[in-house]
Parts: C-alpha cells; structure tokens; sequence
C-alpha cells in the first residue's frame, strides 16, 4: 500500500530539487533561490546555506562534507562551517549554461549535467567527477540534463535529457565508468508532463518525477510498462529519493516557479517538500569517495 502524500515543508522553494538522505536527515536544494537545504525530520528543523550562485546539487562526502555543483563548477562544502572549497570549474566559456541534476554512482564518482539557462538550446552535456579529481565529459548536445540512476546490478546507467522526453538506458562499466549502447527504454509522449529527476528502488523499479505533470510514476527499466503514479499537489515535480530509519519514505521536491497565476492558485503547496510512505525501500545515497 502507498501512504498518503503529506507536506513535510511549506518552503514555496523556488526551484526544489537534488533530495539526498545521509546521516539520517535530507539533503535538498532550491536553485534559483541559491540554497542548500538540509532537514532534520527528527528534531523539525530546516537549515539554509546560502550561496551567491544557483546550487543545482548536492552528494555526501563524509559525516560533514558534501559535494555540491554551482553555476560554474563542483565545490567541496562544509556543511557544519559553510566553508567552500572549488574542486573544477566548468563551461566557464558558456555563461547561458548552469548545473542542473547530480548524482553519484556505485563507485563514488559525481556525475552532474547542465542546461542552458532557457531550457531551449541543446548546447549542454553531461559531466563526470572522478574520485582522482580528474573531469569527464560522458555526454554533449544534451538539452536539459536531469534524472540519473544506476541498475542494482551496477551494469546499467539510466539517464533523463528531459527534452528528449525519454529515458535512456547505457551500458556502464562500474571500474572505468564508461558508458556505451544508448537506448530509449521510457516514452513520455503520452504522459502528463515531462521526466525530471528519478530514483531507484531496491526492486529496481525507477520512480520519475513529471515537471508540469503533479505525479511522481514508477517504472519497469525492463519492459518500459508504468507500474504506479503517485498523485502531488504541486504543479512542478522536480525530484524524489528514498530516505527515513528503513529508507521507504519517498521525499519529493517541487517548485514554484513556471506557473500562471491561475495555477499558482490551483496549486498553494507548490514549492513544498512532500513525502509518502511506500510499499517498497529505496537504496541508500552513494557518497563521493575522492
């Protein structure tokens, strides 16, 4: 059985997204409002590190350390001093260009995509942080890089450009990190909205986040076929993980940006961190090992 969706946070984050559970507390960011955001479920609080740039995403390192991607390149953050360190800059030559979703993979590499700051132009790519410090490019000519996973079986790499309205699934090496064979497995011409950020479950079912759609749906990576969908009453989906004590807890971010005045009062919570109880776990996050 699915619980039901229940407002964690009436943030009215701008653009929420990049959820993260580590050290029994949710990582999340609101990037046009250049945050990250870090929620304690036990105790209910909610603390905001300010940044001047937008902060797209954001892994674990150690117990205080994470790794977040601003508008020009990954960072070493602090989160208990707010001290930032610069790791790499990147696309430094195209300022229309930001970060967008992130992600590690099981070998504890970053990898993080970016967009042009309209959302229209395919001049993005996808980006890889290797645990030796060294850069990557494993994708161009992307258009809005977002929702990345890995299989169970740590052979696979899904991976959404939301423009393409897709998701595709590679080949990956886990030793070298090399990705191969693209092949779209997901269609979202017939869907509401489009795929935005994904997770996976621990049956290897991916959970996808519909932007302009107010669900969150899960699918077989296998045969293509949507399984379930998960009403929100929010307008933007962004993003989901698993977290909680047994990780069945799935924390979903929205936005409140992109709406109508119409819709900005059809949809009050938009901007809200949600969550809902699952009948499924979740994998716990990977952490940058560099």
């Amino acid at each position: 059985m699915i619980g039901k969706v229940e407002l964690v946070l009436d943030n009215k984050a701008l653009l929420g997204e990049g959820p993260c559970w580590t050290n029994n507390q949710l990582y999340w960011v609101d990037i046009k409002s250049k945050q990250v955001c870090i929620y304690n479920p036990e105790t209910k609080s909610h603390r905001k590190i300010q940044f001047e740039q937008a902060v797209s995403a954001i892994v674990p390192r150690t117990e205080t350390e994470a790794i977040i991607v601003l508008e020009d390149g990954f960072y070493l953050l602090d989160v208990e001093t707010e001290e930032l360190s610069l790791l790499k800059h990147v696309e430094a030559d195209i300022p229309t260009n930001r970060f967008n979703d992130g992600k590690c993979d099981p070998f504890g590499r970053f990898w993080a995509g970016t967009m042009e700051k309209d959302g229209k132009d395919k001049q993005a790519a996808l980006y890889c942080l290797d645990t030796d410090g060294k850069l990557s490019k494993k994708l161009d000519n992307v258009g809005i890089s977002n929702g990345l996973d890995w299989s169970i079986d740590q052979t696979k790499f899904f991976y959404i450009d939301t423009l393409t309205k897709k998701v595709a699934r590679f080949d990956y090496e886990i030793e070298t990190g090399t990705i191969s064979n693209r092949t779209d497995i997901i269609d979202f011409e017939q869907e509401k909205g489009m795929p935005d950020g994904m997770t996976i479950d621990a049956e290897g079912m991916l959970w996808i986040a519909h932007w302009a759609g107010s669900k969150v749906s899960r699918w077989n990576p296998h045969t293509g076929t949507k399984l379930s969908e998960i009403e929100v009453p929010a307008l933007n989906i962004t993003s989901c993980a698993f977290g909680g004590p047994d990780l069945d807890e799935l924390y979903i971010t929205t936005a409140s940006v992109g709406m109508t005045d119409d819709q900005a009062l059809q949809f009050p919570l938009a901007g809200g961190l949600f969550k809902v109880r699952t009948n499924v776990r979740g994998l716990r996050s990977n952490h940058f090992k560099g």
